[in-house]
């Protein structure tokens, strides 16, 4: 993966000491996660390159982005690309392991809206790259311990966005169940219209309430992007 600069329509995003390079499934988390409820408080768990959460502070009126990082060279990364772009006043990272910000933070203001890219390939393949470990490996956050920590730190009318694996979806909505986290949204992503399911992104709220369900196909051939797609992430990509 490249390690140049990735230039945005509206922000810069350095990316030479972080493990995990910008991708897909970072850009269509923060094109798709809903402003509906317009959010005054915003986390990113796992910011990595600070890409979500950069997307929300283009995207929203929130006075406060948060994002938190436990990886030293990609913490530092992400303050960067956050002090580099216009909205530096709203965006703040915290150097922390996210059980460690759920026991420090539970007792302030809840947020109105979390968002995590979380690590979730637990196939036995472990790389040489221990940053790149810890980036993508779901022992570094498991499931469990992150519906538990959305459940602590959302407030009560809040909503949580998140983006796993499909094969993930069935186990992560029993856990989120468990914390009394119920779905909102589902839109499973195929990378064409033959193609698997890949990826399931799905938004909760403390509300049970009927899912809205659909899909999205991102092209119809390699480099030829379907419309649905590129009205999600047109305002973000230069070339669209």
């Amino acid at each position: 993966m490249s390690n140049k600069a990735f230039q945005f329509k509206e922000f810069k995003i350095e990316q030479d000491r972080c493990a995990m390079k910008i991708g897909t499934d970072g850009v269509l988390l923060g094109a798709w996660t809903s402003l509906e409820h317009q959010p005054d408080s915003i986390l990113d768990i796992g910011t990595g390159t600070g890409i979500i959460a950069l997307m929300l502070a283009q995207r929203s009126h929130a006075l406060l982005i948060d994002a938190m990082e436990i990886d030293d060279d990609a913490y530092e990364q992400a303050v960067e690309n956050f002090e580099n772009s216009e909205w530096s006043d709203r965006l703040f990272c915290y150097h922390a392991a996210f059980d460690e910000f759920v026991e420090e933070m539970q007792d302030e203001e809840k947020y109105d809206l979390l968002v995590s890219n979380p690590p979730f390939y637990a196939e036995d393949y472990i790389s040489e790259s221990t940053s790149r470990n810890k980036a993508r490996f779901v022992e570094a956050l498991p499931f469990s311990e992150l519906v538990e920590g959305v459940s602590k730190l959302l407030s009560p009318k809040g909503e949580f966005s998140v983006i796993i694996p499909y094969k993930e979806e069935t186990g992560f909505l029993a856990l989120a169940r468990k914390v009394g986290l119920f779905p909102k949204r589902i839109t499973r992503v195929r990378g064409t219209e033959t193609s698997e399911i890949k990826r399931s992104l799905m938004s909760f709220s403390f509300r049970e309430i009927p899912i809205e369900e659909n899909e999205l196909i991102i092209e119809i051939s390699r480099h030829n992007y379907t419309e649905a797609y590129k009205n999600l992430v047109k305002d973000f990509y230069l070339k669209l």
